[in-house]
């Protein structure tokens, strides 16, 4: 499923023309963004119940796979 958000301030002008343009494909839906303010940009964190300075001492930690310890070994030469 694909949703294509139209900011409410372009709504009167692109939804219809969005809505009639992905008419015949299913796997759009039009959207009109209803959100009065963006949450993350207000600085508060949901820390609520969280001893003092417990949210600084989190590690964000890599997620990717830890690399097998060694060497490569050698290629094979083209041709021999």
């Amino acid at each position: 499923m694909i949703y294509s958000v139209v900011p409410r301030e372009l709504a009167d002008e692109l939804y219809p023309k969005l809505l009639a343009y992905y008419e015949n494909d299913d796997n759009v839906t039009v959207i009109v963004d209803r959100r009065k303010f963006d949450r993350r940009s207000r600085g508060q964190r949901s820390d609520a119940g969280v001893p003092n300075g417990a949210a600084q001492r989190r590690v964000v930690r890599d997620r990717r796979r830890a690399r097998v310890p060694g060497d490569m070994p050698p290629l094979a030469r083209v041709g021999s």
